[in-house]
């Protein structure tokens, strides 16, 4: 993967997930945090607490998956900004 999110030394695989009402902090291994507000990803916001706090780490530690959800997120993609793609803010979690 070529990108400036993997600058050198950066490592920037997943340590910790946590996921309050309204963010998401991902703790990366080089000690960073990420955090972004919970309504960039819809199908998170409309989860259940246990739903969310249910988390893998995936793709060699550089994403996440919450298999209740079907939800995966990458690192580089956070540290990007990147949202969720358009047309997922329909989708809604049985609760």
């Amino acid at each position: 993967m070529r990108s400036s999110a993997r600058a050198e030394g950066a490592d920037i695989r997943v340590r910790d997930v946590r996921v309050s009402e309204d963010e998401l902090s991902v703790a990366l291994m080089d000690g960073r945090t990420i955090t972004v507000p919970l309504a960039w990803y819809p199908r998170l916001e409309a989860a259940t607490a246990a739903q969310r706090s249910h988390w893998e780490v995936a793709g060699a530690g550089y994403g996440i998956h919450w298999p209740d959800l079907d939800e995966d997120l990458r690192t580089e993609g956070l540290l990007a900004g990147a949202r969720a793609p358009a047309g997922s803010a329909a989708w809604r979690s049985p609760r």
